[in-house]
């Protein structure tokens, strides 16, 4: 598997819309930002866009494994790659919004993520399907981040 950096347009769609089911959400943050890859036989397994969003602020807004691909560290793998490149390019501080339960909030957390804030209803009120998660409807979403000043690798 190579981690690597990839051209926005090289982003697979049917992989961020795995993690992100708005494609006008999707066509929102997906200009400008970086996308970062794991490649295995020249197939992009796994996608992680994040976008500078302040000075030296960054916010991931798409992590996504392949759904062959799961339970095999490579979103864990590309999520400390992508840190350790966004360090490379000035950004001190990483930000992100995931559903208040599941498997993305517990995932962040084992990464060093801690909850900023809470945008109450802000799945109800910015997208047009309900998202369901274990039989659960998402509704609000946390706020996330990172300090990578002071990490450890």
């Amino acid at each position: 598997m190579k981690y690597t950096q990839i051209p926005v347009s090289d982003a697979p769609l049917y992989l961020l819309l795995e993690a992100d089911p708005s494609k006008k959400k999707i066509d929102t943050y997906l200009p400008g930002s970086w996308c970062f890859a794991a490649i295995d036989a020249g197939v992009v397994e796994a996608i992680c866009v994040a976008k500078e969003i302040d000075t030296a602020i960054a916010e991931i807004f798409n992590i996504s494994v392949s759904p062959k691909m799961r339970q095999q560290g490579i979103g864990s793998k590309l999520l400390k790659f992508t840190l350790s490149e966004i360090t490379t390019k000035g950004v001190h501080k990483i930000e992100l919004g995931t559903g208040t339960f599941g498997y993305q909030l517990a995932f962040y957390q084992r990464h060093g993520f801690r909850v900023d804030s809470v945008i109450k209803d802000y799945f109800l009120h910015n997208y047009d399907q309900a998202i369901i998660e274990n039989g659960v409807q998402h509704k609000d979403m946390l706020r996330l981040s990172l300090d990578l000043t002071n990490r450890q690798q």
